[in-house]
């Protein structure tokens, strides 16, 4: 049964209602929002399922102050929640806003910014959208830690925050209890990663089809590919791709891959990173890890089998790359994610982001 709060932080008294049992996210806008990263943290939080349809997440959109407030569009939005919402929340998003941002150039938070973040409970988890990354800087969240954000901020964001290990290479970082990504798209990554990490591949899986976007972009690719879709006239290494996710479950060679598009393997390693940001090899272990992680969850094929279906030939190789990559073995994430009552799969595994 929902419960009625009131919202009365910084003097304000707003009536909401809370679901026990969700999962709560607050999303702190600011002036200057950019709509669609506030949508992307609805349509994908919000989207997530329980198999009976039920909705895991409870989506609030807040601000410093309840009210109207302008977007980077022509049209401005009005904010049904104050600061007070992030004092109930489990995970906390910041997208980014693009009006000047009080939090730099000066290295300090305005103070009705760092009143509202105060209000944050310890240990709640919190993650950043784009240039929303500054926000966590500024709050000294970031500090010794890994981070991104926007490439074409990253260098300002480094300098702005020396104390932040910026990684101007990735979709997003996560650092356990924070999380940053990169530009626009790469926030569906990132909520998609959430969705993952709270209750598992199929419900994301299930978000994604939903959403008509990829079901997983690994952390850590690069945010910029040099040529995502080749020039008209230009072969793609996009068949190859397709042929090799069809024969997983079995050695690849390199030259195989670049048989099927008729390229020499100089050509196709060149235009298969150009079109990826990786090499053919680094994506290939990606898709096993995918796929056994998909048997994990949704079958109870012992782990030699998972490891012979993904194509990494035996149980102890399997363990080798699940350990490298997720930093737990199978028969772990297994526990966690097969069959698991969703508030189970709490943090289980850290990210793949750190491939």
């Amino acid at each position: 049964m929902a419960m009625m709060c009131k919202d009365r932080a910084m003097g304000l008294s707003r009536t909401y209602f809370r679901h026990p049992g969700r999962h709560r996210v607050a999303v702190l806008v600011r002036h200057g929002l950019l709509p669609i990263e506030v949508g992307i943290a609805h349509r994908i939080l919000g989207g997530a399922r329980t198999a009976a349809g039920e909705p895991l997440y409870e989506v609030l959109t807040c601000a410093v102050q309840a009210g109207e407030v302008r977007t980077d569009t022509d049209f401005t939005v009005n904010v049904p929640h104050g600061p007070g919402a992030l004092a109930e929340a489990d995970t906390v998003i910041v997208p980014a806003a693009h009006e000047p941002d009080p939090a730099f150039p000066f290295g300090t938070l305005e103070a009705p910014l760092a009143a509202a973040l105060a209000l944050i409970r310890p240990g709640t988890r919190i993650a950043s959208i784009c240039t929303g990354a500054f926000v966590l800087a500024a709050a000294g969240l970031l500090d010794g830690r890994r981070a991104t954000t926007h490439w074409a901020h990253c260098e300002e964001l480094r300098q702005l925050r020396p104390q932040v290990e910026v990684d101007p290479d990735v979709l997003f970082v996560d650092d356990g209890d924070v999380l940053t990504s990169a530009g626009v798209a790469s926030g569906i990554d990132l909520c998609l990663h959430l969705v993952r990490r709270d209750f598992g591949a199929e419900v994301a899986g299930s978000v994604a089809r939903r959403t008509v976007v990829p079901p997983h972009r690994d952390g850590g690719q690069a945010q910029f590919v040099r040529r995502p879709v080749p020039a008209p006239g230009m072969a793609s290494t996009s068949a190859a791709r397709a042929w090799a996710l069809r024969h997983l479950h079995r050695p690849l060679a390199l030259a195989e891959l670049a048989a099927q598009e008729s390229m020499s393997v100089r050509t196709f390693t060149r235009r298969f990173r150009e079109e990826t940001g990786v090499s053919p090899q680094v994506w290939l272990t990606r898709q096993r890890v995918e796929r056994a992680r998909h048997l994990l969850e949704t079958s109870d094929l012992p782990v030699d089998r998972v490891a012979a279906d993904a194509g990494f030939g035996t149980g102890a190789s399997l363990r080798q790359h699940f350990q490298a990559v997720l930093g737990v073995a199978p028969s772990a994430y297994r526990r966690t994610f097969r069959a698991a009552p969703p508030e189970a799969a709490q943090g289980a595994v850290r990210s793949s982001a750190e491939v």
